[in-house]
């Protein structure tokens, strides 16, 4: 069931559910949602005394998030524009042909179309096949490095994500966002990497951490970069 409380001038939305559990249980979805699995005997006072409590946390953990939200400004897909590829970045051309193609150039980016009006589409689908066979690649060889931790996810999904880089599910299936690929390769391990450890931490407790600053010591660096390259 899905509720809400009041925390000074933040209305917090969470689901609700009861549980043969003993304790109050809270997670924030990377997607900001806030998931509460209560003991099947708790009393809505004693839940609202409990959340009220936790709302600092709570909040924290959606600003978390958020941070990774995708920031970029629309594009009008014009000759002159640019736009990023693993990091660099790369002058737009769009030019009336009689075969699509989508091209680089030493810094130039080519779009040839037969109707100018399709140089989006055709490179979006050009930006979604490069995703596909960078990320395979990168994710296969982060996995292997997993392999201590005896996890490996169900699958690993590429696509548009309005919200976030990258995220897990409980049942272990890693989705990526496909505008990572305009980021450096550093960014884009980065979040594989965060995404992998979620296998052998779901939560952002200190484990996760400590498994996130052996893979990957140099994070913190990648997620500042990340977040100024695709601001």
């Amino acid at each position: 069931m899905t509720r809400a409380f009041q925390y000074g001038s933040k209305t917090i939305d969470y689901i609700l559910s009861y549980t043969n559990r003993k304790t109050l249980g809270i997670t924030v979805t990377p997607e900001l949602e806030v998931l509460i699995k209560a003991p099947l005997k708790a009393n809505q006072e004693k839940i609202n005394q409990i959340l009220h409590k936790r709302a600092p946390w709570i909040l924290k953990q959606q600003t978390f998030f958020m941070a990774y939200f995708p920031k970029q400004a629309p594009k009008k897909y014009v000759s002159g524009e640019t736009f990023l590829y693993l990091g660099r970045q790369y002058r737009l051309k769009v030019l009336k042909g009689k075969r699509d193609s989508v091209k680089l150039h030493g810094r130039f980016l080519t779009v040839t179309c037969k109707e100018k009006r399709e140089a989006k589409k055709l490179l979006e689908k050009w930006y979604l096949e490069h995703a596909v066979a960078k990320f395979t690649e990168y994710c296969d060889e982060w996995v292997e490095r997993f392999s201590k931790y005896n996890v490996k996810p169900k699958e690993v999904l590429v696509k548009h994500m309005p919200k976030r880089w990258g995220s897990c599910t409980a049942k272990g299936r890693i989705i990526l966002n496909s505008e990572l690929i305009k980021a450096p390769k550093g960014c884009i391990e980065y979040v594989i990497v965060h995404e992998l450890c979620h296998l052998v931490h779901f939560g952002h407790n200190t484990k996760f951490l400590e498994v996130q600053n052996k893979m990957l010591p140099s994070w913190e660096k990648w997620k500042d970069r990340l977040e100024r390259v695709m601001a």
